[in-house]
């Protein structure tokens, strides 16, 4: 429903995953018994997890590492890993420098030029052990890069950028054009960010296996202040979820709808799915991981922009390892370990076998999901205290987005 914002301007009302909740329904299940694995294209993955292409998540060992537990690492392959062969060390250099001169640190060390080399070297480092490769490109270089990637083994390739349509227009030069492009590579394509329907049904007609959902809502992604747009994530998933729909109906072809960014916690992950998200891509909380690249910090692939940076470096605390924080134990209480564990309970307390069956859960607006009852918490900065994140007045995790 739209409300009038002014006499010559209307705008519908959207969601972020702290203004909804999920309706337990009448039936509960055994976790044991909740199936979480998906499909993208020829491969099946135990979790419904993707690691974002950003230097400080996914280098080539932590790929590895979350394919080996079931979930897929996507390296940026215009990334610092592409660009020095001791990427290490920059990462370093970028993990001890005052918050003051992040930016323009970035900024110089982004300037190094991607090597080709360097892209297949990576590429055929994940698969000598044995994972599926995925990497991402941006649309403005995909056609420089993609074919020696595909040499070196890549199984799926990203197209990704802060905001990618299916017709873009230019009168310095030839685009893309992604429906022709995506025929002709070889291997499965998951394209975006979208945040809406229309824009959704486009990437899905390019033929693309996946589209990622998320414009400014990850936690290092300052988009939302530079440029001013952006769709709260509950709303911009369920409206492309929506044209999944009505892009099945039109060719019989099911097109993965998955989450990218502004959840830190399992009820996050839950609501994403329950809005018909069929995997979600996350950075921040992976960042947090004692394998991450990022040393304690966390950046997105804007930050580094030679002329508008919209993206910032963030600081978490490394505390738990990769499993930990995907699978468990979990030694905290506040959402941010055991995600998928905490997937598989949502479901299952609301008595969901698979996550397309998950996708139909009710949903309700309830701004005081977060707060109701939970005055001690807050009191005390514990818990949901910390808005059902970590606490991020210790360091624990890095700032709301």
């Amino acid at each position: 429903m739209e409300v009038e914002i002014g006499r010559g301007k209307k705008g519908r009302r959207a969601y972020g995953f702290d203004d909804i909740a999920i309706v337990p329904s009448r039936r509960t299940r055994d976790p044991d018994d909740v199936d979480i694995s998906w499909a993208l294209g020829p491969y099946r993955f135990e979790l419904p997890l993707l690691a974002s292409a950003m230097d400080g998540v996914v280098s080539p060992a932590t790929a590895i590492e979350l394919n080996r537990i079931g979930g897929l690492g996507v390296l940026n392959l215009e990334g610092i890993w592409s660009r020095y062969e001791d990427a290490e060390a920059k990462l370093a250099e970028i993990a001890t420098t005052p918050p003051e001169g992040a930016t323009q640190l970035m900024q110089r060390v982004y300037d190094e030029p991607v090597k080709v080399e360097l892209i297949a070297q990576r590429v055929e480092e994940i698969k000598a052990a044995g994972a599926v490769a995925a990497g991402s490109l941006t649309p403005q270089h995909v056609t420089d890069y993609y074919e020696v990637a595909l040499e070196a083994g890549l199984d799926i390739l990203v197209i990704q950028g802060t905001v990618i349509s299916a017709e873009h227009v230019s009168s310095k030069s030839e685009p893309l054009n992604l429906k022709e492009f995506t025929a002709e590579v070889p291997v499965p394509c998951i394209i975006g960010g979208c945040a809406s329907y229309s824009t959704g049904l486009h990437l899905m007609r390019t033929g693309a296996v996946g589209v990622l959902v998320g414009v400014g809502p990850g936690a290092a992604c300052t988009t939302r202040g530079v440029l001013g747009l952006g769709v709260p994530q509950a709303t911009a998933i369920a409206d492309v979820a929506a044209a999944r729909a009505q892009h099945m109906l039109e060719t019989g072809e099911y097109c993965n709808v998955i989450a990218d960014g502004g959840m830190r916690t399992g009820g996050d992950v839950s609501k994403a799915i329950a809005c018909g998200a069929d995997a979600v891509m996350i950075g921040s909380p992976l960042a947090r991981a004692r394998q991450a690249p990022g040393r304690g910090f966390h950046w997105g692939m804007a930050t580094f922009h030679p002329s508008l940076p919209r993206g910032t470096r963030v600081t978490t605390r490394q505390d738990g390892t990769l499993e930990e924080i995907v699978l468990g134990p979990a030694h905290e209480n506040d959402g941010t370990f055991n995600l998928m564990g905490a997937l598989r309970t949502s479901m299952a307390t609301c008595g969901y076998e698979d996550i397309r069956d998950f996708q139909r859960a009710e949903v309700m607006i309830a701004p005081s999901l977060q707060t109701e009852g939970k005055q001690l918490q807050q009191s005390q900065a514990v818990g949901m205290g910390s808005n059902g994140r970590a606490g991020v007045s210790n360091g624990v995790a890095v700032s709301d987005d």
